[in-house]
């Protein structure tokens, strides 16, 4: 295979990252899978069908997510040479996932060329799937993330999912390839499905799946913005704590206030005497009520990444489920990494995979604290009950990169699938009310500390994915692979 035939793919899977947040240009991603499909068909083998998978996915995970390195780097004490090989042998391993869907495909595409289209965009979104779930899943830049409004393949986030969403894009760029646009009679037929499929999620968009319920509650969402290299030194922590509680203190009228991820950089017990007192009673003074996320250790010495909520409703709490890996806690055979790092509090404690929403002001809150908010199947668990969606964050790990603007983005995407508002609170950025349309009504500056005050109404009611999670997805992702085989025995 010639070697301009891989740097092309390359260059497509780094250009797909332009059309994920901040630039937004969702076309993109048609396009970029356009290119890899029609270099997959001319492909002579599955090995050189791997090969272009694997180009493809080097360059939209080195261009997408190399912002890990930071983390590694300059927060983690890494050597330079060893994270740069450390993220790019992560990045490698992501781009095996588009590299077995483009082999597979390659190996089987011996059907007619109406349903190699099908096929395609079933291993897509198999092997996007799979990428979810293997090893505790890292679905970041998963493509359907990148079709968030004004994308009118949004509509169908709500009915299937970011994945099934994925596969829908990759079948309309295999049918791009596909269409003779020349021949407008043959052209028809291969294009139909692009047209139907553009009109039917259009349509989609308009359909409101859930309807507010519950009283408005008005929320103060902060963002501390403290520097992460200096948020673990001892000598700076009254200092934290000083800045916490002059964010928290005020809002008077606000039913809620909201503290960031670990906003508070010390375990609860080594707290200084009287300062979560002190931030209870002034919730308690305006009548309301102030979550904050903080490090807890139970009776068995256990430490998790909680939230608590102070105030007028009680103590309540939530404990982190779906951990980091490396940064939150150790795989086995992965205690060298450790040897290498410096990560404070990479040894915690995974909290229930079910946990009660918080109920505060009328309302039924469901927390996710930072990277939890990737897997859409675990944040419907909380579904029907809860009415909000509440995520906190700290990315001050990535420096200014691409990460803050891409979380929002995911942020939206798990607003339309359950229905919900998302409110965000974080410590860098970005800070943010999500509605259930996925549209973003208010917003913080990345890298300023600040409150972004707004009124928001709980949803009831659920989506169809809601209610079935990614079984719909996969379902098609099935039909789209069988269907080819079955459709290549028939002619035959």
């Amino acid at each position: 295979m010639r070697w301009q035939l891989l740097v092309a793919a390359l260059l497509a899977g780094a250009a797909s990252v332009f059309a994920f947040a901040p630039f937004e240009l969702f076309p993109l991603a048609f396009a970029s899978l356009a290119l890899l499909f029609a270099l997959l068909r001319t492909a002579p083998g599955w090995r050189a069908g791997f090969g272009l998978g694997l180009a493809w996915g080097l360059g939209a995970f080195l261009a997408g997510v190399s912002w890990l390195y930071i983390a590694l780097n300059r927060y983690g004490g890494v050597p330079l040479p060893v994270a740069a090989l450390a993220i790019t042998l992560f990045c490698a391993y992501l781009a095996l996932f588009p590299a077995l869907a483009s082999a597979l495909f390659v190996r089987l595409r011996a059907v007619r060329p109406s349903l190699q289209a099908a096929l395609f965009a079933g291993l897509w979104m198999a092997t996007e799937m799979l990428r979810g779930w293997l090893f505790t899943g890292f679905p970041w830049l998963a493509i359907g993330y990148s079709q968030t409004p004004p994308s009118p393949f949004s509509g169908f986030l709500p009915v299937i999912g970011v994945y099934g969403v994925g596969g829908l894009v990759a079948l309309c760029a295999a049918l791009l390839v596909l269409t003779p646009w020349r021949q407008a009679r043959a052209a028809l037929p291969v294009a139909l499905p692009l047209v139907v499929l553009l009109v039917a999620g259009a349509a989609l968009t308009r359909i409101e799946w859930t309807t507010p319920a519950g009283p408005p509650i008005r929320v103060a969402l902060l963002q501390t913005d403290i520097e992460q290299d200096l948020k673990w030194d001892p000598a700076l922590l009254r200092q934290w704590l000083d800045i916490n509680a002059g964010l928290a203190a005020g809002h008077d009228g606000a039913d809620l206030v909201v503290l960031p991820e670990t906003t508070l950089p010390v375990l609860e017990e080594h707290l200084p005497q009287g300062f979560l007192a002190y931030l209870e009673a002034e919730a308690l003074r305006r009548g309301g009520d102030l979550i904050l996320g903080l490090f807890t250790r139970d009776t068995e010495g256990r430490i998790y990444n909680a939230a608590i909520n102070l105030g007028e409703s009680g103590r309540q709490f939530y404990a982190k489920h779906h951990l980091v890996p490396f940064g939150e806690f150790s795989p086995p055979l992965f205690g060298w990494f450790y040897r290498l790092a410096d990560i404070p509090m990479s040894d915690q404690t995974p909290g229930p995979a079910r946990q009660a929403p918080m109920t505060i002001g009328g309302q039924r809150i469901a927390l996710n604290i930072c990277y939890e908010d990737l897997f859409g199947r675990e944040i419907i668990r909380s579904l029907p009950d809860a009415t909000l969606m509440l995520n906190i964050s700290n990315l001050a790990w990535y420096g200014q990169s691409l990460a803050q603007p891409q979380h929002l983005q995911i942020a939206r995407t798990r607003a339309l699938e359950t229905g919900r508002p998302m409110l965000r609170s974080t410590n860098t950025g970005m800070t943010a009310l999500v509605m259930p349309d996925g549209s973003v009504t208010g917003v913080l500056p990345q890298f300023e500390r600040g409150a972004l005050e707004v009124e928001v109404r709980g949803y009831r009611g659920l989506t169809p994915y809601a209610r079935a999670g990614d079984l719909l997805a996969l379902g098609l992702a099935f039909a789209l692979v069988i269907g080819p085989g079955l459709g290549s025995r028939r002619k035959g």
